[in-house]
């Protein structure tokens, strides 16, 4: 991959240097040639070097980092919801389980069934609605909340400070 990345940069650099060279000499039509290969050679570098594609703005990669945050360890909720001790990897203390608790006290009863369904079990917003019998509208906004008042919690409260 290395390699790849390092035989797009030097045909870069020779398209640029081919760019300036025909400044003068060549007619319009070659240099916006060369021009559009340089720019698809960059668009190709910069994907090959943050792996991800150039221009995107759609989906999670338009979010900022906060709004992709998870509030609670996906593992230690999905521990939470089991409630499991026998040999899971992902057995909790006692400490933790009160203090998911804590964050989750400012929920109410049809927000903390949705986000823990979502959260600790990881049903889709469908499965929870045609489970709950509630419109998928309905679980977006539950969950929305449940996730703003968890973040809320976790910012203020001296409980959750570890």
């Amino acid at each position: 991959m290395q390699d790849l990345l390092q035989g797009y940069k030097e045909t870069r650099r020779m398209l640029k240097r081919l760019y300036k060279e025909c400044q003068g000499d060549h007619s319009a039509s070659d240099r916006e040639l060369i021009s559009s290969m340089i720019g698809e050679v960059e668009w190709i570098v910069e994907w090959l070097e943050t792996g991800k594609r150039p221009g995107n703005r759609r989906g999670i990669e338009r979010r900022a980092a906060y709004q992709r945050e998870k509030l609670v360890d996906p593992i230690r909720m999905q521990a939470y919801v089991s409630q499991s001790t026998a040999g899971s990897p992902a057995n909790i203390t006692e400490w933790q389980r009160q203090q998911i608790e804590d964050a989750l006290s400012e929920l109410s009863e049809r927000e903390r069934e949705c986000y823990l369904l979502a959260h600790g079990e990881c049903f889709s917003h469908v499965d929870i609605a045609n489970m709950l019998n509630i419109s998928v509208s309905s679980v977006e906004t539950y969950i929305k909340r449940a996730n703003t008042k968890v973040s809320e919690r976790v910012q203020t409260s001296l409980f959750l400070a570890v």
